[in-house]
């Protein structure tokens, strides 16, 4: 598959360690040096705060228009993002309510927030009804109530997130939707395509949005940028850019990965939606195969794939790696340990193949069953 920039055909670089299954890089996006806008620094030398460079407000509008949001602001990272953002959205009056799967980075910033004077509590992984409950508490203190979660669990699939949008505009509060897993991957639903179309997350997924929705992504994963993005309202935007102390204290995102991320946003708009098919039918492949050789993968159609969970795990691991072939030990959101595959589209059909005999290899004597599957599923 070829890729335009700037009136030149320019070819992915392929290149990765044979039966890799441990890259976070789903669409397979490199950036090599040979495909960006060439630049004259790396960096102003300069706080965000004081300095925004010329190019960066064209990448901050586009990302907000395929986040279906009205302005974005972006960031050397998600911790940049999540440090800062619960203090200035709520300091002490507010009272942050957290899906206890989320994410440990926005989690981190939640504890800022806390230590700094606001209420926080959790409530049970993708339960709309324990949520209210925890608004209504929140509410009985005369705290605004500012909901965190996941947009997507590579577990459990796409959050609830109609129904946590609905109850928080019962209580006036926001939802901040950390979406670093659906960015680039999740679009608006399409018949045919069983990550939607477009690319633009969670929230165009599952059709919401309005003033008191808040996504915070970073593009690491599907877009292979080192830089995260902040979209909202635009009052929440101006607010974090005044407001932000890492903002004070830390540069904008260097000029390489600005160059990087419209290179991201270009293949997109061109190729995103024949790289998430493409990928999508690896995935199937991958399960199919795995299931031949014993395993039942858990969780949705998603590039991250659990083969097994519980005392095996790294054990299994320990043969794959002497094999060969590597996978990521992930503990859950409940401490169980997961041995997990992930599957990007610059895997070939001979990789998946070998993975999964790989895989029957590496069986424990004992596991005579398929491990069974769970979760919501994208089909």
């Amino acid at each position: 598959m070829t890729f335009t920039r700037s009136r030149q055909i320019v070819r992915p670089d392929r290149t990765r360690a044979p039966l890799d299954f441990s890259s976070s890089l789903y669409l397979g996006l490199r950036h090599p040096t040979r495909s960006l806008e060439p630049w004259e620094q790396l960096t102003a030398g300069a706080p965000a705060a004081l300095r925004v460079s010329s190019t960066v407000a064209p990448l901050q509008d586009r990302l907000a228009t395929l986040l279906g949001c009205v302005r974005a602001t972006v960031a050397p990272s998600t911790l940049h993002i999540f440090w800062d953002l619960f203090v200035v959205l709520g300091g002490e009056a507010g009272a942050v309510v957290v899906d206890d799967g989320a994410y440990p980075i926005a989690r981190w910033g939640v504890e800022r927030a806390a230590a700094r004077g606001a209420m926080w509590r959790s409530f049970r992984h993708h339960d709309a009804e324990a949520l209210e409950t925890e608004l209504g508490a929140a509410a009985a203190r005369g705290r605004r109530p500012i909901v965190l979660v996941d947009g997507l669990c590579p577990m459990c699939g796409p959050a609830p997130l109609e129904a946590y949008r609905a109850r928080v505009d019962q209580f006036g509060g926001l939802l901040v939707i950390d979406d670093t897993q659906g960015l680039g991957i999740l679009g608006e639903r399409h018949p045919t395509c069983p990550f939607g179309i477009g690319g633009g997350g969670s929230a165009r997924y599952q059709a919401i949005g309005g003033p008191n929705v808040v996504i915070g992504a970073s593009l690491a994963k599907a877009f292979g940028v080192p830089m995260a993005v902040l979209a909202a309202d635009a009052a929440v935007i101006r607010r974090f850019e005044r407001n932000a102390e890492t903002r004070v204290h830390c540069s904008q995102p260097s000029v390489a990965a600005q160059r990087a991320g419209t290179r991201a946003l270009d293949v997109n708009s061109a190729a995103g939606d024949a790289l998430r098919a493409h990928l999508a039918g690896l995935i199937r492949r991958f399960r199919e195969r795995a299931a031949d050789a014993g395993y039942r993968p858990r969780g949705p159609l998603f590039p991250v794939q659990t083969v097994v969970t519980g005392p095996h795990a790294r054990s299994i691991q320990d043969r794959l790696r002497q094999a060969g072939v590597r996978s990521v030990l992930h503990k859950g959101h409940r401490g169980e340990m997961r041995l997990v595959f992930v599957v990007t589209a610059s895997h070939r059909i001979a990789d998946l193949d070998a993975a999964a005999a790989a895989l029957r290899r590496c069986r424990e004597p004992r596991s005579g069953r398929p491990h069974a599957g769970s979760g919501r599923r994208l089909r």
